[in-house]
């Protein structure tokens, strides 16, 4: 302990403790070692004393910053999930933005009103939107429901109303089809094609197919052939144009008729003419049954000259040219001298005029004298009938041979042919359809009394019973 001298008196130290005490520096030299040790032990005690406030001050702090360290990961983590939904958010706005980007017309302004469309009720057409009531139709101002819903021009019709109050299209000319004088439309059809136009085209020239009866439109035109005909793109795929080409499908005719049970043993020559040639054998012949507004084959039994096609005509542009024909003299050595049939018909019309016209030639070499033009006719549609039928693909086994009870010719050679066209498949159930629903009483009534008479008694019955009665069984 350090003395102050210069003093009058011994210096006083004085220390603050937790309790307050003084000391007096003044002492006698007896009490100075019991000074110091109490000196000693007093400033232990203080160090001591200073030790624990510290700790407790420390450890105050540490809880402090804890409860703080706590506040602020409770913060971060509250701070973090309302990021998170943020980013969400955003990506969801970006990908909505996109889709309406490629598909704009989810929600938007009504064509109708003009207001605002929500997507609940919501009508895409006529590359615009509307809303489900501002949809009207032209004509009646009535809601228009999608399934209901037709477009003429710029303006929107029911179906039922477009077809009431807007007149059809032309198939020919593509323009609107007129009223008549008593403002009534009035159209033409083909109602097998589902073809339908003017009055006026049945007499201003236009061309109509001489195989499938269509009408030539103004985008699509007809080939022309050499007798003045004309002929649509799709039947010209399968037409036969000559008689070498011919052969080999009145080959398949006498097959058929073989199967049958129905040969024909002499050898019947056979030719593809013009419509020139034909005309005037027809009128060579005493006999012959033609109702046609053309005939289209012919069964012969007259000594004539012919004059042939031996080479087919090649095509430049739209018509074919350079046909080469040749005279054929035919004589009489049986009940027939030819079977003449009209070039550049498809296969399968070429096919049904073949058998139709070989059956007259049956029917004369088996000794079937003067029948009735109804049942001789109506029996030669049966037979052309059940060509066709065997040569549609979809037709079965049972299709011909409910007609014959002694034989079927239903495994025609069609199935030797390559495959057939959807065309071909709809231009074979024409001709077919064609035979069924002619109006004349010869060939239409013939054909349909013969038909119920073959498939309530078959063939072979039927026919014994025209030779024995010259009728149709009843």
């Amino acid at each position: 302990m350090e003395d102050f001298e210069g003093s009058s008196h011994r210096g006083q130290y004085h220390r603050n403790y937790a309790d307050e005490r003084i000391w007096d520096g003044a002492r006698t030299s007896v009490d100075e070692g019991t000074v110091n040790e109490t000196e000693d032990l007093e400033c232990a005690l203080a160090m001591s004393l200073s030790e624990h406030d510290q700790r407790e001050e420390d450890e105050h702090i540490s809880k402090a910053q804890l409860v703080e360290d706590e506040q602020f990961a409770k913060a971060l983590q509250e701070s973090l999930q309302e990021i998170c939904p943020l980013e969400e958010d955003e990506q969801f706005a970006k990908a909505l933005h996109k889709s309406l980007l490629e598909s704009p017309l989810q929600y938007g302004i009504c064509a109708g009103c003009n207001t605002e469309i929500s997507h609940e009720n919501i009508l895409h057409h006529m590359d615009a939107i509307w809303h489900a009531e501002c949809f009207r139709c032209h004509a009646c101002n009535l809601p228009i429901q999608d399934h209901e819903f037709s477009k003429s021009s710029k303006h929107r019709y029911h179906k039922s109303c477009r077809k009431k109050w807007h007149p059809p299209i032309c198939d020919v000319c593509k323009n609107f089809i007129p009223t008549n004088s008593a403002g009534l439309i009035e159209c033409r059809e083909r109602p097998f094609w589902k073809q339908q136009f003017c009055p006026s085209h049945e007499h201003d020239r236009t061309a109509q197919c001489c195989s499938c009866e269509r009408m030539e439109t103004r985008d699509m035109k007809y080939l022309l052939l050499d007798d003045g005909r004309k002929l649509c793109l799709e039947c010209l795929d399968s037409a036969v144009m000559d008689t070498n080409e011919c052969q080999p499908l009145y080959i398949e005719i006498q097959n058929f008729f073989e199967r049958l049970h129905m040969k024909v043993e002499q050898k019947i020559p056979m030719f593809l003419v013009e419509r020139q040639a034909l005309n005037v054998a027809m009128d060579g012949e005493k006999n012959g049954h033609h109702h046609m507004p053309e005939t289209r084959g012919l069964c012969m039994s007259e000594e004539q000259t012919v004059t042939t096609i031996s080479r087919r005509p090649r095509r430049a542009d739209n018509q074919f040219i350079d046909m080469i024909t040749e005279p054929r003299r035919l004589i009489r050595r049986c009940e027939v001298t030819a079977i003449l049939v009209l070039y550049g018909l498809p296969r399968l019309l070429t096919g049904s005029i073949l058998a139709h016209e070989m059956m007259h030639a049956w029917l004369r070499l088996k000794g079937y004298r003067n029948l009735s033009p109804k049942v001789e006719e109506g029996i030669c549609q049966v037979i052309a009938h059940m060509w066709i039928k065997s040569e549609i693909p979809s037709a079965s086994g049972s299709d011909v041979a409910s007609s014959s009870s002694s034989s079927s010719p239903s495994s025609s050679s069609s199935s030797k042919k390559g495959k057939r066209s959807e065309f071909e498949k709809k231009l074979s159930e024409f001709f077919k359809h064609q035979i069924e629903i002619d109006p004349s009483p010869i060939y239409g009534d013939g054909f349909r009394e013969g038909n119920e008479a073959v498939l309530k008694y078959d063939l072979k019955t039927t026919l014994k019973h025209i030779q024995m009665t010259k009728n149709f069984p009843g």
